[in-house]
C-alpha cells in the first residue's frame, strides 16, 4: 500500500456501537464487532468497531468496492476504529469515529491520531473519487491534528482487465497490538450474518453501487439476504422477543455465544 508522512491539521455509517470488557456485543444487527486475541474480527458496512486493548486483538472489513474502510488510531495508546464508509453520511461518519477514539484517549500523554484510508477503485460513476474527497475534506475540517499514513484509495487501488475496473484490495484487518494493517478476507461474519445483512440491505439506496466489480460469492449472499427478508418481513416480534436487543460474547474456546441477557 502507498504509504506517506503527509500530516493534516484536524485529521462510518453513524451510530458506531462499543463492544463490553470480555467481548459481549451491545447489538448484534450492528456492522462491528470485537473479539479475544487470536480469533478474527469482521466490521460490515455501518457502524464502526472502535476498541482499545482488552478482549480485542484485530479488527477487519471486507467486500469494499466503492467504499473505503477507515482505520483511525492514537498511536499513544493504540485505541483503534475501524469503519466501513459507503458515502451515505461522510459528514457524521468522521466526527463519531473521532469522537469514539477520542473518548478512549482523553488520558493519554503521548501519542498521535494516524488514519489509514483504503478502499474505491476507478469505477465509472465515480463514487469511488468522490467518497475519497469526501473523507479527506472532513478529516480536514476536524480540530485535532491527523496524519494521514496510508492512501490506497480509487485510481490507487484500481487494476484494469477485460476493459473493466476492479479493486486490487477489497479488505483489511488491522492488529491493535502492533499497529500492522494488512490485505485480508473472512469466511466467519459472525452471528446473525442473515439479520444483519438485512438491516443493512434493508436500509440502504441499491443492491451495489458497482454489480461488475462485487466478489464471487456477492450474488448468493444477496438471494440469501433477499429470502430471510421474505420470510421475515416484519422481525419485531418474532426475532426481538419483548423487543430486546440480541447479545452475543466470545467463550473460551473462542466461538459466538448467544447470552439471555445485559447482565449474563
Amino acid at each position: 500500500m502507498p504509504r506517506g508522512g503527509a500530516k493534516r491539521s484536524g485529521a462510518g455509517r453513524g451510530g458506531g456501537h462499543l463492544t463490553r470488557p470480555g467481548g459481549g456485543l451491545d447489538d448484534a444487527t450492528a456492522g462491528g464487532w470485537a473479539a479475544r486475541p487470536s480469533a478474527t474480527v469482521r466490521c460490515g458496512a455501518g457502524p464502526g468497531a472502535p476498541a482499545s486493548g482488552g478482549s480485542i486483538s484485530i479488527l477487519g472489513s471486507d467486500d469494499a468496492t466503492t467504499c473505503h474502510i477507515v482505520v483511525l488510531r492514537h498511536t499513544g495508546n493504540g485505541a483503534t476504529c475501524l469503519t466501513h464508509c459507503d458515502g451515505s453520511d461522510t459528514k457524521a461518519e468522521v466526527p463519531l469515529i473521532m469522537s469514539s477514539i477520542k473518548s478512549f484517549s482523553e488520558h493519554a500523554e503521548c501519542g498521535r491520531l494516524e488514519v489509514h484510508l483504503v478502499g474505491g477503485f476507478s469505477d465509472d460513476r465515480q463514487l469511488s473519487q468522490k467518497l475519497t474527497h469526501q473523507l479527506l475534506s472532513e478529516f480536514d475540517k476536524q480540530d485535532d491534528d491527523i496524519h494521514l499514513v496510508t492512501l490506497c484509495v480509487t485510481e490507487l487501488n484500481d487494476r484494469e482487465e477485460n476493459e473493466n475496473h476492479f479493486p486490487i484490495i477489497y479488505g483489511i484487518a488491522v492488529n491493535i497490538k502492533t499497529a500492522e494493517i494488512y490485505r485480508a478476507s473472512f469466511q466467519d461474519r459472525g452471528p446473525e450474518e442473515q439479520l444483519r445483512a438485512a438491516r443493512a440491505l434493508a436500509g440502504g439506496p441499491s443492491l451495489s453501487t458497482s454489480p461488475l466489480a462485487e466478489p464471487p460469492h456477492f450474488v448468493e449472499h444477496i438471494r440469501s439476504t433477499l429470502m430471510f427478508l421474505k420470510k421475515f418481513p416484519s422481525p419485531e416480534n418474532i426475532l426481538f422477543p419483548g423487543n430486546k436487543a440480541l447479545l452475543y460474547k466470545k467463550n473460551k474456546d473462542g466461538l459466538w455465544e448467544k447470552i439471555s441477557s445485559p447482565g449474563s
